[in-house]
């Protein structure tokens, strides 16, 4: 069996995968994120990850941060829209220590002012280096503006003002009404028995109270197609084209992921680079990307040009999506984009870090998940006419950013 779950009598679940390495990998993947924040909070998810590094009712900060490190080990923690996790890498017999760690700064975090005082300062230098990203900028505020009114349409960092405001109790209570254990998934993989991973996770995350989310995320409203140029004085255009697309609970989610990596993947024979770049030179930068959320999702087309290119690389890109409309793919054409796909999620799979923490995020997801053999079969399945489906869907009424 490639996976083994669970689940502790408090409601969190665990998965564990068993492989032949000397490392172990483990994560609490926690279904709290940006998207859970009230209005007047934002910013307040991303802190909280910067906090729980800030001291424990058993260690102080410096001992968080040394307990794995001094055992040549690491400790991490990243926020999404919907997810918050806590991340451990050691060797396999440390993976005990790691999985105590993760739940005392989890369930024991004391959050202390003068801490949390000296976070913010450093989470203001992390806006400011944003900001000094037009790309990134661009992509986020394209985001705000595609789920605007709605819990996704605001950025995971926030701004620095409505974070000087946030103190303990701020997180303190949100973490109470949203870290609940009915959406926590502690994952692992290594080269020890599923019996050894759930009775260490009974040990150290069993003894927290059980809890239960009281509120639902609410779906965004839809908006109108928008069109917007920012002047931003780059010395380059910077171009977002995009469009609402399917959640990670919809069936149609693979066509789709298989049509964006066709259009835009990171391989060099995506039908984006090899128009815009190899062919007219006009971008170094061009990729296209589709991010799934719980109840919807974004397709994004992004290049970067000089500001005479841009109205060319646009419309070279407007007729690579009309052919995804209008033209299935053939059959020679689909059978090499499913190989390529398949191949790079089995490259992407070899590292048990990024499978162990995707697979804790699809149990949190779905409460089941499917063997890499199961997925390959799935996108194996696939036909044309799903993905010209999938075109005609999200490939039509984009809407469009400009930073120049």
């Amino acid at each position: 069996m490639e996976f083994y779950t669970y689940t502790l009598p408090n409601g969190i679940r665990g998965i564990h995968r068993q492989v032949r390495s000397t490392v172990a990998h483990c994560a609490l993947v926690i279904g709290a994120g940006s998207r859970d924040e009230h209005p007047g909070q934002y910013g307040l998810a991303h802190l909280t990850e910067h906090a729980f590094f800030k001291g424990t009712e058993r260690r102080r900060a410096w001992q968080v941060n040394c307990r794995l490190e001094n055992l040549g080990g690491e400790l991490n923690a990243f926020t999404t829209k919907e997810e918050t996790t806590i991340h451990a890498t050691t060797l396999r017999g440390d993976f005990a220590k790691a999985a105590e760690l993760i739940a005392d700064i989890a369930f024991r975090s004391t959050f202390p002012e003068r801490e949390i005082e000296r976070e913010k300062e450093v989470i203001a230098d992390e806006i400011n280096t944003y900001k000094d990203s037009p790309a990134e900028m661009l992509y986020d505020t394209f985001e705000d503006m595609l789920f605007e009114g709605s819990e996704l349409g605001h950025n995971i960092l926030g701004r620095k003002a409505a974070l000087m405001r946030y103190d303990g109790a701020a997180i303190r209570a949100f973490t109470a009404r949203t870290h609940t254990t009915d959406r926590m998934v502690f994952s692992s993989i290594g080269n020890f028995s599923p019996k050894t991973a759930e009775a260490t996770a009974l040990r150290y995350f069993g003894e927290q109270a059980a809890t239960t989310r009281g509120f639902e995320r609410a779906a965004p409203p839809a908006v109108k197609p928008f069109e917007k140029t920012v002047t931003k004085h780059t010395h380059q255009t910077h171009c977002i084209i995009g469009n609402r697309a399917r959640g990670t609970e919809e069936t149609k989610r693979l066509p789709l992921a298989l049509l964006v990596n066709v259009l835009g993947g990171p391989s060099a024979n995506s039908l984006l680079n090899v128009e815009v770049r190899e062919k007219h030179g006009l971008s170094y930068n061009i990729e296209a990307n589709y991010i799934p959320y719980g109840d919807s999702g974004l397709v994004a087309i992004y290049f970067s040009s000089e500001h005479a290119n841009e109205a060319q690389c646009a419309e070279l890109v407007e007729r690579q999506l009309q052919r995804l409309r209008t033209t299935p793919l053939t059959g020679r054409q689909l059978s090499m984009a499913k190989k390529q796909f398949i191949a790079q999620l089995a490259i992407s799979g070899e590292s048990n870090e990024n499978y162990m923490l995707s697979a804790g995020k699809s149990l949190l997801t779905h409460d089941e998940i499917d063997t890499m053999e199961e997925v390959y079969a799935k996108i194996g399945a696939l036909t044309a006419a799903q993905l010209t489906e999938a075109a005609e869907e999200v490939f039509t009424k984009m809407s469009r950013l400009t930073y120049k």
